[in-house]
């Protein structure tokens, strides 16, 4: 019907071009006949020639139809010209010029639409392709940018854009690329893998396993996914390698080996592949960590031997493969030399895996092969060098690495190589040059750092060995250059630092069959006082020596027995340390300190008459022992005669030693240890005689260090020590000595353990924080020690934010403030250090009760608290800093509100195995938890049970009477005998009346609980007579004092409470808040309006602005009331603003108070004028 009409219309009207093609359309549509519809569009173009889609539709019927391909591309070309953003016509058009090859004509098309109109996005898109093929990158790129704004969701269009970014090496661009393409087709195989390359090629290792794992997933028969997939672990390895991590590089290999071998059945012959199978496999051979090691509890020769062999099968069967897998490639590929040389170095690692050496040919099979490589690329600098180290003849090395040098004189690893010829042939000097030239072509090589190090080393520069071994290891962490480092660090002192615990870690899990290996681990391990670890170290080095085949290495067996026994003894253990020691005696290995080590056991273990005779052995060997290291056989003697035998017969043995004997400084220290022990002095002359000898500054310091400690000894009275002798002799010491931080220290740890709390806060003034030298020498108490102890005894000292409580103390301490943050420090440098930890934890509870235990800070101490319950260092310090961990413990929970966790901490801590004095704190705690969960009879029960432990703490009697008093619980007993705080003549000191003040102080919170205020007036006189101007005491006297003015309407009270308070603030260092508010409400019943007010300014300023609290404003509206009263004489601060704004800022302060909103109101209702 349609038809019929549009042919009815083109006979009415046969001039209408619209019509025709109206007409030719219809026919072409709907399958009439193509040669009318032809027709059609034929007359439309003649009667309309600008019809674009005219000739478009020719077009179409010439190349489709008649298959006249000229007269197709005329058409389509004016269709293009006529509309240059007809997207049809010009694809129709290019795809025919390219099948007639017509490229050039084809760019012209599309440059000529591009540039005719910017919206012709297929001319763009079009020009972009032929760009790619023509490799125009630059072109290409602004092509496909402009054919991506009419086509955004193209994704060929951006993996196009994304492949022009990469061969322009904007690999940033190329990713993004790439990335958008695979957004809108996650099927895009290409954009996959080549933004896979460009991560490997950026170093993002990781990210480009991950996309290519996800290639693979589309099409898991990829080759190129599945080599860049094991190529990225490969790269992804050995970075790990780098990292020390090579059980994780292990793992990776394996994941690569796994992509390789299917890469292999796809595509057998490939030689790249198989030379990617024999890297992955050559680099396993030389990762594979040795997992056998310290924490096997079940350790037997046997044991270790069958993991040694399966460690080196598997490294074996690992590099055998990769052999196999790099004559495959030769055999595909005989003319890459490289082959070659991989080979040879596999070869190498074979030979030294085996322990097998060829001796039937001079040329071996390493060097055969890298003189194939040389056949092939004579030229190959590398390839030289390769025969160098290959080569096991002398003169053949140095031909081959002079002639790379010919060849390349800026070759780096030639001159390190050389530089090690001439290290092993004992010409230095040249060696020195050699490894200077390697490191100023290449800083990033290893090997001749690790040369510059043994020549360091031989010049006795040891630090220098070590920075320069150090930076070695760190390049490259192979076992030689780490096990070199921990014997260098050994010689510094330094062996315990964590870069060489990990340093070691590492070499015994690459070098496990090389005795010296595990045997360092073990000083390492003992260094940082993991003895049980040590001890199974030294139990692998001497395991190691039955499958070591250097037998040079097994002639020092006697040393690492000697380290066994000692590690031994220090964990403990002294009856495995007496049979080891017995059987090293038997064979004639027991050297004087393994003596020492015998001596010290058998007395451990009760055996003193052994104990002597084999120190009076031990005494015989000294006369044949050098001048310089008879000192610590002496020492050792002597320590143990006291132990063994008493103070006289030590004396008697000093007496009797020969004379040439006392002509050291060491020995002097001894003598004068003894002697400082001796009330009688019978060691005087000798001690005369040998301070001559004492020299240096740093003996001399350390002489007066051990003359104080002789005075503490020598001065007390009874128990008590002589505190003040010891002092004395260390402030005269530090006139002369200044800068001492031994003698500091010493003196900072005297006044710590005084009684007082002015000696605490002068303690804290005495030392200097040097985290350096906190890691101090067995037995003396570093700075960081002293100040931490400090900072707990006296909660003042680290008191520095005024916005949680104001200090009252007249101490300032300015290491204070940084002690927390320097024990974070130390603990991050030194994590196995108990010590510092538990100083930490014990600062950190107090920095919480000064901020009233905020929940972040609790949860950090208790995480710290964990870790150290859970350190056998812990344990064995002894039980009592396992107690404080555990009251620390309960307390957090119980400002947390986990009242059942408190109470199960403070039963632990209760029982331990300590003396009752200490229990009682434990049960004290228990008090307290109990009273917070409301359980009376069990809160009763542990009342009594610290009436029946007693203790020596009096602020432990206190806290129980504030409890006693609280729950009116019944007393069993008068506290104050329990105290033991009684006047005597011998306790008429500072000490006493600061318990008393304490405890008056006590007395008097408790009647004022109960609202007795005139006994609570008097019980806080008494503390204020006692208290020395103590703040805290005055202040709470001059409130209790105007309490009970208040009641019985008796000024003498307040005139108490005005002298009270004035104490306060001149004896405070700053001002404190409420006192000058307490003054001016004081005063002001009094009837002395001026100080009223004086006070009420004052009591503005004392407050810091964020602070302040809503009253303090309000009465600033009183003072601004009453100065509106007298605006001439007006001055004050409370003028800055008007009596309303200062409600309302009160108000703001603290909205729920009704007395202010009902003052606004009044002030609004009837201002004052």
């Amino acid at each position: 019907m349609e038809l019929e009409q549009l042919e009815k219309s083109v006979e009415a009207n046969p001039d209408d071009p619209s019509l025709q093609f109206q007409l030719g359309l219809y026919l072409w549509d709907n399958g009439g006949d193509s040669e009318k519809a032809a027709e059609r569009f034929v007359l439309s173009a003649k009667l309309n020639p600008d019809n674009a889609d005219a000739f478009k539709y020719l077009g179409h019927y010439y190349s489709r139809v008649t298959l006249d391909h000229n007269r197709a591309a005329k058409c389509y070309q004016r269709a293009v010209l006529l509309n240059p953003n007809d997207s049809e016509s010009g694809e129709a058009l290019c795809d025919l010029l390219d099948r007639q090859g017509k490229e050039i004509l084809e760019v012209a098309v599309c440059r000529d639409a591009s540039e005719k109109s910017p919206k012709a996005f297929w001319a763009f898109c079009r020009l972009g392709y032929i760009q790619l093929h023509q490799k125009k990158w630059s072109e290409a790129v602004q092509s496909l940018q402009h054919a991506i704004r009419g086509y955004p969701t193209m994704s060929d269009l951006w993996e196009a854009l994304g492949l022009a970014y990469q061969r322009l090496g904007m690999f940033t661009a190329a990713i993004k690329g790439y990335g958008r393409s695979i957004e809108l087709d996650e099927t895009k195989i290409f954009a996959l893998v080549e933004s896979a390359n460009i991560f490997l090629m950026l170093g993002s290792f990781r990210k480009g396993v991950e996309v290519f794992e996800q290639a693979l997933k589309i099409s898991p028969q990829n080759i190129s996914a599945l080599y860049g997939l094991a190529s990225g672990l490969l790269s992804w390895s050995k970075e790990c390698i780098d990292l020390g991590a090579f059980g994780w590089a292990a793992s990776l290999l394996e994941d690569a080996r796994k992509a390789t071998k299917a890469s292999t059945e796809l595509a057998s012959n490939m030689s790249s592949i198989w030379k990617l199978h024999g890297d992955i496999q050559l680099t396993y051979a030389r990762c594979f960590p040795w997992s056998g090691g310290t924490e096997n509890s079940e350790f037997t020769l046997k044991t270790f031997n069958d993991s040694i062999l399966s460690w080196r099968n598997i490294c074996y069967s690992a590099a055998l493969s990769a052999k196999s897998s790099y004559q495959r490639a030769l055999h595909l590929a005989p003319w890459q030399a490289n082959l070659y040389t991989d080979i040879a170095i596999t070869c190498d690692l074979l030979s030294r895996l085996s322990n097998e050496s060829e001796t039937s040919s001079p040329w071996k099979l390493p060097e055969k092969m890298a003189l194939g490589a040389l056949l092939l690329e004579c030229d190959n600098s590398e390839f030289w060098v390769a025969l160098g180290c290959m080569s096991d003849n002398s003169a053949l090395k140095l031909h081959a690495l002079i002639r790379a040098l010919h060849l390349d004189v800026s070759l780096a690893v030639a001159w390190a190589f050389m530089g090690q010829i001439f290290r092993e042939s004992d010409e230095m000097k040249l060696a020195k040059q050699a490894f200077d030239c390697a490191r100023s072509i290449d800083p990033t090589l290893a090997l001749p750092w690790a040369g510059s190090a043994d020549t360091y080393a031989r010049e006795s520069t040891s630090d220098e060995a070590f920075e320069s071994c150090l930076r070695a290891a760190q390049i490259s962490p192979l076992a030689e250059y780490q096990v070199v480092l921990a014997w260098l660090a050994l010689l510094q002192g330094n062996i315990s630092s964590p870069q060489i615990f990990a340093c070691i870690d590492q070499a015994v899990q690459r070098t496990p069959d090389y005795p010296e290996t595990h045997n360092l681990h073990g000083l390492v391990c003992e260094a940082r006082h993991n003895y049980h670890t040590a001890i199974a170290s030294y139990r692998l080095a001497l395991a190691a020596m039955s499958v070591c085949p250097d037998n040079s290495v097994k002639s020092h067996a006697g040393k690492i027995y000697i380290n066994l026994v000692r590690s031994l003894s220090k964990a403990g253990r002294f009856k495995e340390s007496v049979k080891e020691c017995a059987n090293l005696k038997s064979k004639g290995l027991l050297d004087a300190g393994g003596l020492q080590i015998y001596a010290f056991s058998l007395w451990k273990i009760g055996e003193n008459d052994s104990a002597l005779s084999v120190v009076r052995e031990l005494a015989g060997r000294i006369s044949t022992m050098e001048k310089n290291s008879i000192a610590f056989p002496i020492s050792f003697i002597c320590s143990l005669l006291y132990c063994i035998s008493g103070l006289d017969s030590v004396i008697t043995s000093i007496q009797k030693m020969l004379k040439n004997f006392f002509q050291s400084s060491k020995i002097s220290f001894i003598v004068s240890a003894i002697h400082s022990l001796d009330q009688s002095d019978r060691l005087q002359p000798i001690v005369a005689s040998t301070r001559s000898y004492i020299t240096s500054q740093e003996d001399i310091v350390a002489m007066h260090y051990l003359i104080a400690l002789s005075k503490l000894l020598k001065t007390g009275a009874g128990e008590f020590l002589g505190y003040e002798k010891g002092i004395a002799h260390l402030r005269k010491a530090l006139h002369m000595y200044p800068h001492s931080n031994l003698l500091r220290n010493l003196l900072g740890y005297i006044l710590l353990a005084g009684e007082g709390t002015k000696e605490v806060c002068a303690a804290s003034r005495c030392c200097i924080i040097n985290v350096s030298e906190c890691g101090n020498k067995e037995g003396l108490k570093s700075a960081l020690e002293v100040i931490g102890g400090g900072s707990v005894a006296c909660n003042v000292i680290g008191n520095t934010a005024p916005r949680f409580s104001f200090p009252t103390c007249h101490c300032q301490s300015l290491n204070a403030p940084v002690v927390v943050v320097e024990l974070q420090r130390f603990l991050h440098q030194e994590p196995w250090n108990s010590d510092v930890r538990y100083l930490l934890i014990l600062n950190l509870m107090q920095k919480a009760r000064e901020q009233r235990f905020p929940r972040q800070l609790c949860s950090a101490i208790e995480r710290l608290i964990s870790v150290a319950l859970s350190d056998e260092a812990c344990s064995k310090e002894g039980e009592y800093q396992k107690f404080q961990l555990l009251l620390c413990a309960s307390e957090i929970s119980l400002q947390k509100g986990n009242l059942a966790e408190s109470i199960d901490h403070a039963r632990k801590a209760s029982s331990l195995s300590l003396p009752p004095s200490y229990l009682f704190l434990a049960h004290l705690q228990l008090c307290r938890a109990y009273a917070a969960k409301g359980s009376t009879r069990n809160m009763q029960e542990e009342y009594r049970a610290c009436l029946e432990l007693r203790t020596d703490s009096n602020i432990g009697w206190i806290c129980l009477k504030l409890i006693e008093s609280q729950f009116d619980l019944e007393a069993d007993a008068n506290l104050l005998e329990m105290m033991s705080l009684q006047e005597s003549p011998s306790q008429k000191n500072h000490s006493w009346k600061e318990w008393m003040a304490v405890y008056s102080l006590a007395l008097g919170l408790v009647s004022f609980g109960k609202k007795d205020f005139s006994s609570a007036e008097e019980f806080l006189a008494q503390a204020c007579s006692l208290g020395d101007s103590e703040s805290c005491l005055l202040l709470c006297h001059g409130a209790v004092c105007m309490e009970v003015a208040r009641q019985s309407n008796d000024s003498h009270f307040l005139s108490l409470a005005v002298t009270s308070l004035n104490k306060v603030q001149a004896s405070s260092l700053t001002p404190l808040p409420i006192v000058y508010a307490l003054l001016a409400q004081a005063h002001g019943s009094l009837g002395s309006k001026e100080k009223w007010k004086k006070n009420l300014r004052l009591e503005w300023f004392c407050w810091p602005p964020e602070m302040r609290p809503a009253e303090v404003y309000f009465q600033m509206h009183i003072l601004a009331r009453e100065s509106e009263n007298k605006p001439v004489t007006a001055s004050g601060i409370e003028n800055c603003q008007t009596p309303e704004k200062w409600v309302l800022r009160a108000i703001h302060t603290n909205p729920s108070c009704m007395r202010y909103w009902n003052v606004l109101d009044k002030l609004v209702q009837y201002p004052i004028s």
